[in-house]
């Protein structure tokens, strides 16, 4: 074992992890990155020998959520396998520094760490009335995002807020919000992480394929990771199959709600949202709001709150079917194809026995006294 390895070990073993749990760690994140099992290994083997990147974690107009989710990392904690990996240099919620000795670590970090740290941005950037919305120590939130994400090797938006805009950008956007994206164009390696708020399993996932592959994951057209991104939650719904079959719940706590049907006609957005709660879930994996009877709202999406709103009021138009159709005749034709399918089974059954008893006379024969028998053995047992 190298002095490295030994030094990261015992950092393990002083924070009650076993070197089981890192490894488990290990393929669960390969596992939320949709990479072979096979490569937990690689990915402890750079974890170990990484240096420390430098963190700074800017928040505007916020409600400190997506800090909420970093700081309630799980399987085990993220805190103390990989977010502890970062130099967190400056962070407002969680430094123990406070006023002008909290900026100045800021700067410090910025001029002589250019393009050697990772920025995170967390809530929108105010544009409206020269950013007069949101100051912090006396600059407004956009001259510090020009600078600090101007000079990062990377920049994570973290959340719709940062992402999108998010509620600060719903109609009529008075403080004239933005994603970071929109605000301050041409930042180099940009990263949305959208949702309200952001799952930490993610953002360690992310954290984890940079320390393991020294590059950035593939993007969608917002990007945002496809390992976490790259699907519709409608696609790997536990209700998906109800969905298909036309059974919905039609109000809140009645059998369909109970039993588990499709939440479509109570407002969900599953269909037309893309991202991984399905699979990770949230509070260490226990559960997700489709999980537990609440419909997805579609926080991940831009203008989510424009978009998505009456938050319980189902869309019209459905994936799959056409724009047009509704998700009563979805219902339906889901109908109608179950019984046409079992109809059709009935059908082809009586065919395949009517063909075989034409075809081969000996098993139309045996078919016969095979019917003999069981009709005798039911009369014996009735007697």
């Amino acid at each position: 074992m190298s002095e490295s390895d030994s030094w990261f070990q015992q950092e393990l073993e002083s924070r009650g992890v076993s070197r089981r749990d890192f490894v488990g760690f290990c393929s669960a994140m390969a596992a939320v990155l949709a990479l072979p099992r096979s490569s937990a290994s690689a990915i402890a083997a750079e974890i170990q020998k990484t240096e420390k990147p430098v963190l700074v974690w800017l928040e505007f107009q916020d409600c400190a959520g997506n800090t909420e989710s970093f700081l309630r990392a799980t399987r085990p904690t993220a805190a103390e396998i990989v977010l502890d990996t970062l130099s967190v240099d400056y962070h407002e919620t969680i430094m123990a520094a406070a006023g002008h000795q909290a900026e100045e670590a800021l700067a410090k970090t910025v001029k002589e760490r250019p393009g050697g740290y990772i920025a995170v941005v967390e809530g929108s950037i105010p544009t409206g009335a020269n950013g007069v919305y949101c100051t912090v120590g006396g600059r407004s939130a956009l001259q510090i995002a020009r600078e600090v994400c101007g000079n990062a090797m990377a920049t994570i938006a973290m959340g719709t807020c940062a992402t999108f805009g998010g509620l600060p950008a719903a109609a009529p956007n008075p403080t004239g919000a933005l994603g970071v994206g929109d605000a301050v164009p041409g930042v180099k390696n940009l990263i949305n992480l959208s949702a309200c708020p952001a799952n930490v399993e993610n953002l360690t996932a992310l954290i984890v394929y940079f320390l393991t592959f020294k590059r950035w994951p593939a993007l969608d057209s917002w990007r945002r990771p496809l390992f976490a991104y790259g699907k519709a939650i409608h696609d790997n719904c536990e209700r998906r199959a109800h969905f298909d079959a036309g059974q919905y719940v039609e109000a809140w706590g009645d059998e369909g709600h109970r039993t588990g049907y499709c939440l479509y006609k109570m407002g969900c957005k599953g269909p037309v949202t893309f991202q991984n709660c399905p699979n990770v879930r949230w509070n260490g994996g226990t559960n997700w709001p489709i999980g537990c009877g609440h419909p997805c709202i579609g926080c991940a999406e831009p203008d989510f709150w424009d978009k998505m709103t009456p938050f319980y009021q189902h869309l019209e138009g459905v994936p799959g079917f056409g724009v047009a159709s509704s998700v009563d005749k979805v219902g339906l034709w889901a109908t109608v194809g179950v019984g046409a399918a079992f109809a059709a089974h009935g059908f082809m059954s009586l065919g395949k026995r009517w063909w075989n008893a034409e075809q081969h006379p000996a098993a139309r024969e045996r078919a016969e006294e095979a019917q003999r028998r069981a009709d005798d053995e039911k009369k014996g047992g009735q007697a």
